[in-house]
């Protein structure tokens, strides 16, 4: 029924059927037990089904579900979990939008920078990931990813991530630049410290809106709340998703809200969603966000990080990329990969590869993980080489 009744997203899918998730562990419906090293692609910060999540979606649901479409009106889950995020940003990132997923923060950020600077062009760099709608796929950072779906949006430029060369091209003309704070998809690249930095006055000094893409790296997942603090930089437009809704469909886009005004008029719906922002998914997100905040768990995410990389040690290992607790292990090719992922998954522990890296391994675990399970996690991997 599963191959039949659902679209697919590739010739061979995991099909694992998933009956039960707990914290890092995932069970399927013959019993089996598989330690999630992925966590939903950086979706279960705070591990699968924490308490305090289902509480506030049981409590939500007792409330109201949908009631109206995003914006006409006042919902309390919205409002106060808009609050605290902005809570948490420089005051220059003080309103939110609520979408359904990152891709669609994506296309309501391009939307918005068009609107406030009046320009068309649009500059991202290649190797990046932003989402598979037809905006956020202009985009992207890979021709063979886009090829197939032409045409897509004029006027995108792909630079070279961390090249200062390529920072000159963006001009007077540019609208935004977006760019992911750390490359998710290409195995975890971090920027050069003075090349961001540097793209942020180039920005600065165009007039082009700097949008930061956190959508994977939001929320600890480095080490720190959001990825631009540890580089020393301000986002114009900050693109939230992923761990975002604890487990539930969310996304979002924050700027000033001098700026989230022009999508209000001239045209009036400027941006408009009917699920955005859903009370249930705000209620689940904003006790994910206290959770993680309440039991530090970003306080022990490079104690967490070093041990991995303490256990991974093997020949077979080229080399291990990683920005907090995500990381790519590389081994050198893809078939050497998928042979190591395929022997991971028969011993119980899920993990995956990188879209523009496909011989890294993926690790990016729930920060709940503990010294135990990331000792199976290294344990179970070095067997599988």
């Amino acid at each position: 029924m599963f191959l039949q009744h659902l679209a697919q997203t590739s010739n061979a899918p995991l099909a694992l059927e998933i009956v039960r998730a707990e914290g890092c562990w995932l069970y399927d419906v013959t019993g089996k037990k598989y330690l999630d090293l992925i966590g939903g692609i950086s979706v279960a910060n705070t591990g699968h089904r924490h308490p305090k999540v289902v509480e506030a979606v049981k409590a939500q649901v007792d409330q109201y579900m949908h009631v109206m479409v995003y914006g006409e009106i006042i919902q309390s889950p919205q409002v106060q979990y808009a609050r605290l995020l902005t809570s948490y940003l420089p005051a220059s990132l003080d309103t939110v939008y609520f979408t359904n997923s990152g891709a669609e923060a994506v296309e309501g950020a391009m939307k918005l920078a068009k609107k406030v600077t009046g320009r068309t062009e649009i500059v991202a760099f290649e190797d990046s990931y932003h989402g598979s709608t037809q905006g956020a796929l202009s985009i992207i950072g890979s021709e063979y990813w886009r090829n197939a779906f032409r045409p897509l949006l004029p006027g995108i430029h792909h630079l070279r991530y961390n090249s200062f060369e390529d920072l000159n091209r963006i001009s007077g003309a540019t609208a935004c630049v977006i760019a992911e704070t750390i490359q998710a998809e290409a195995g975890i690249l971090e920027p050069d410290r003075k090349w961001i930095q540097a793209l942020e006055k180039k920005c600065r000094d165009t007039g082009a809106l700097l949008i930061l893409d956190e959508i994977q790296a939001g929320f600890g997942r480095t080490g720190k709340l959001w990825g631009f603090e540890k580089f020393g930089i301000l986002p114009d437009i900050l693109l939230l998703g992923k761990a975002l809704g604890g487990g539930m469909p969310m996304g979002a886009f924050i700027s000033s809200n001098l700026v989230m005004q022009q999508l209000s008029d001239n045209p009036v719906l400027g941006h408009i969603t009917t699920f955005g922002g859903h009370p249930v998914c705000c209620a689940a997100g904003m006790a994910a966000f206290n959770v993680l905040l309440d039991e530090k768990m970003m306080e022990e995410v490079e104690m967490k990080s070093a041990l991995f990389k303490q256990l991974l040690v093997h020949p077979g290992i080229k080399q291990i990329k990683s920005v907090g607790l995500w990381m790519g292990v590389d081994f050198g090719d893809a078939g050497t990969c998928k042979t190591i992922i395929d022997r991971c998954i028969e011993k119980g522990l899920l993990t995956d590869w990188f879209l523009f890296q496909p011989g890294f391994l993926r690790i990016s675990p729930p920060l709940t993980i503990t010294e135990e399970e990331i000792r199976h996690a290294a344990a179970i991997i070095l067997s599988a080489i």
